[in-house]
């Protein structure tokens, strides 16, 4: 469904550290539309150079948080250049999320599909509602969902990644919480308040720690374990000597009040 209002199809406010990205296509199901996803990749840019903000949730309007890619206008063009470039473009913003210092959070209140599946995967935490339902449906319309199937194989491996991917089934948040596919479950009534308080927790740790910290376990988790304990070992070797590792160490050690951290 094309967006009719004019609404932009992605709102952003910051609460503090904490910036809140809120797909705003309900008429559409938040579909993931090629405008959409260029106004996400230039929020990703932003917050990739802004020191301020700590912590990004990602949040949705309406009936659902996102149910993929808009059929409609890739029904528009059956062109393999459009598709490939639209294809390229999400895979693109989607990778800027594993690539920003700060922590993602997608705040999932409703059904997430196919490419809007991939969206909850590739945040770094995600807190679901009880009442959230998540599928890699594009089976049952015909299509293999092969660039959801990135970030969903990663996060729940390979079994139940295809058992959702060969079948298009949905999924309740307990079975995502279960699987991997989330980080937390909250009722309807909480789910607001409890990704608040997850991102609030986040945003008051050591910013530099964070987001060193984000880049080295999003490297390490493609290596073989070998080389996966040398890049740790060679991070944490550096961080100990870092001036917010010595001020918490000696905080705790002293029994201080918690510092102020200095990393930017």
């Amino acid at each position: 469904m094309s967006d009719t209002s004019n609404e932009p199809v992605l709102l952003r406010r910051d609460h503090g550290r904490i910036a809140i990205l809120t797909l705003n296509r309900p008429r559409a199901m938040n579909a993931l539309s090629g405008e959409l996803i260029d106004a996400l990749q230039a929020e990703f840019d932003r917050l990739a150079a802004d020191r301020t903000i700590r912590c990004v949730i990602v949040e949705a309007t309406g009936r659902a948080f996102s149910t993929g890619h808009d059929l409609r206008e890739v029904a528009a063009q059956m062109d393999y250049g459009f598709h490939h470039d639209l294809l390229e473009r999400c895979s693109a913003m989607m990778l800027s999320i594993q690539r920003l210092p700060q922590p993602v959070i997608a705040k999932v209140h409703a059904m997430a599909t196919a490419a809007g599946c991939q969206l909850v995967a590739a945040c770094d935490l995600a807190v679901a509602s009880s009442e959230a339902t998540f599928a890699t449906s594009g089976i049952t319309n015909g299509l293999f969902c092969g660039t959801p199937s990135v970030t969903v194989g990663r996060n729940v491996g390979k079994k139940r990644a295809l058992d959702m991917l060969f079948t298009g089934q949905f999924v309740d948040a307990a079975t995502a919480l279960r699987d991997g596919l989330v980080s937390r479950v909250a009722s309807p009534d909480r789910l607001d308040e409890e990704t608040m308080a997850l991102a609030t927790q986040i945003a008051s740790q050591p910013p530099q720690q964070i987001a060193s910290g984000k880049a080295m376990f999003h490297k390490h988790m493609e290596m073989n374990i070998d080389q996966a304990y040398a890049l740790a070992i060679e991070f944490m070797a550096g961080a100990l000597q870092s001036a917010d590792a010595q001020a918490g160490i000696d905080a705790f050690v002293n029994k201080k009040p918690k510092p102020e951290w200095k990393g930017k």
